[in-house]
């Protein structure tokens, strides 16, 4: 099998590698600091191995979709095709070859993988040959790390250990997407000081402050990929019936949610209420919502913090996840959203939630950068031009 190649005109050479495994959160960040390494002059060969989602990476970004993998459990330590037969060697060699492929037929100065080597070690069997075409190449490329500003903590005794050995040997730098006025990358990584001198902050990858939707609505209901998104969606629907609220309502449902559940939905929609799978528009719809419901996710809450706009979140927390209660905790104590928890959520809570995040207001200026992408791409500039000229 053949990976799938559409390739633009352009200068200079990044390969970017990204595994999304159940929502799209991975690839749109990806896809966000694709489009500002291609604005800086990059050409950008964006490699992406989970389920493809329309609409990304985006226009002029050349894009390899290698065969999809998924998880095929809630704790994400083993791999499916799309078909649900989990992955076997032969499907794995096949996808190295032709991750190597990419690789060799971009001959990029630079490389980023998408959180590897902090998570995504499932696909470890075709990232470590990767490194080690990396590690011969003549010329060699820079190889970066790309990572959200929140890890996943709980993780097994040593794999920790394991990334910062293999930051220390093969990394040229590690891409914090985040702000340390925000969070800093200690606070769920308890061995950043061993490689501090290879983390550079990028600030938030957040979309420029959006237009205002030509539809407007008073609250927008997102529930991200979709995959986990029922409950939140029902309890909003539970909170609606509480408070009579009869405003004009947006649920976006998300493309993985299961039939079952957005047939229910449809028959629950009142006449204000529109149902959706997907918006493209999704931050320009924030820029004129008076709230927002959504999980903790790093691009939703970068939407929310370009657009200004109020919101009540609900940290996704099954199979023992950290990182979005972690996000949502952080931006509650800054007075920017009001949270309420997967296991209290119910149709009363969230009406009470409600109520309460009607009455957030923004600072003047937010306490976190949220030029994320550009900055990506204007450090990844700044490290070829110093390696270059030490050669």
């Amino acid at each position: 099998m053949s990976p799938r190649i559409s390739r633009p005109t352009s200068s200079g050479k990044v390969l970017f590698y990204v595994q999304h495994l159940l929502g799209i959160g991975h690839l749109a960040r990806a896809s966000r600091i694709a489009r500002a390494l291609m604005e800086d002059g990059f050409d950008v060969t964006l490699v992406t191995g989970g389920a493809p989602v329309e609409g990304f990476p985006g226009k002029g970004v050349t894009h390899i979709q290698l065969p999809a993998v998924v998880a095929s459990n809630s704790g994400f330590s083993a791999l499916a095709d799309l078909d649900g037969h989990p992955v076997d060697a032969a499907f794995e060699e096949a996808r190295t070859r032709q991750l190597l492929e990419a690789f060799h037929s971009a001959r990029p100065d630079a490389v980023i993988l998408e959180a590897f080597p902090f998570g995504r070690r499932q696909v470890r069997f075709e990232l470590l040959p990767l490194i080690e075409a990396i590690r011969s190449a003549t010329p060699k490329p820079l190889l970066f790390s790309s990572i959200r500003d929140i890890l996943q903590e709980n993780r097994k005794p040593g794999r920790d250990r394991e990334t910062v050995d293999l930051i220390k040997a093969h990394f040229d730098g590690v891409l914090v997407h985040g702000a340390p006025e925000f969070v800093r990358l200690e606070d769920t990584f308890a061995l950043t000081q061993e490689i501090a001198d290879r983390l550079h902050y990028t600030g938030l990858v957040a979309p420029q402050k959006p237009e205002p939707a030509t539809d407007e609505y008073d609250t927008v209901i997102s529930a991200g990929g979709g995959a986990v998104g029922a409950a939140l969606i029902g309890a909003a629907f539970d909170a609606r019936r509480l408070l009579r609220d009869q405003s004009r309502w947006c649920v976006i449902a998300g493309p993985n949610l299961p039939a079952s559940d957005y047939a229910q939905f449809e028959t629950r929609a009142d006449a204000g209420v529109s149902l959706f799978r997907f918006r493209r528009d999704f931050p320009r719809l924030l820029g004129s919502a008076t709230l927002s419901i959504s999980q903790a996710g790093y691009n939703t809450v970068c939407d929310l913090l370009a657009a200004r706009c109020r919101s009540l979140l609900v940290p996704f927390a099954a199979g023992g996840e950290t990182e979005q209660t972690v996000r949502a905790a952080r931006l509650e104590a800054l007075g920017l959203a009001q949270v309420v928890r997967e296991e209290g959520l119910n149709g009363p809570a969230m009406a009470d939630a409600i109520v309460a995040a009607r009455t957030l207001t923004f600072p003047e200026h937010l306490p976190v950068s949220l030029d994320g992408a550009a900055e990506t791409a204007r450090f990844i500039r700044r490290q070829l031009d110093k390696a270059q000229a030490l050669n």
